[in-house]
């Protein structure tokens, strides 16, 4: 695993069930495509901060849960090569049970993995 997308993004409470359909259907696409695999995770302790916390990153409002979210990739150019052809597939999920908006994403390399 040398290159990681991370995501961050607040997600209604309510559609917890929504939304790990989708990111079933769009872990099929990613997968298609060379993401090695993709790994959703549901906020259960996160923390409000004093100055910043990932409540605040993404505006989270009081009936939204925080996920996080990551894709592991072989390289950036497979990353780069992916998410090319992941834009262009039908077969990816349009309908997000979320206000994408407010998602916050980056591509970053991995440089420990213990």
């Amino acid at each position: 695993m040398n290159y990681v997308d991370g995501v961050v993004a607040a997600v209604p409470t309510a559609n917890k069930v929504a939304y790990k359909a989708h990111a079933e259907e769009a872990a099929k696409v990613f997968k298609k495509h060379g993401a090695l695999s993709l790994t959703e995770c549901w906020g259960d302790d996160v923390p409000e901060g004093e100055v910043n916390s990932l409540h605040t990153a993404v505006m989270r409002k009081p009936d939204e849960t925080v996920v996080m979210s990551w894709i592991a990739w072989e390289s950036k150019a497979a990353r780069d090569a992916g998410w090319a052809k992941i834009m262009q597939d039908p077969d990816m999920p349009q309908d997000f049970p979320f206000d994408g908006k407010r998602m916050i994403w980056g591509g970053f390399d991995v440089i420990l993995s213990a």
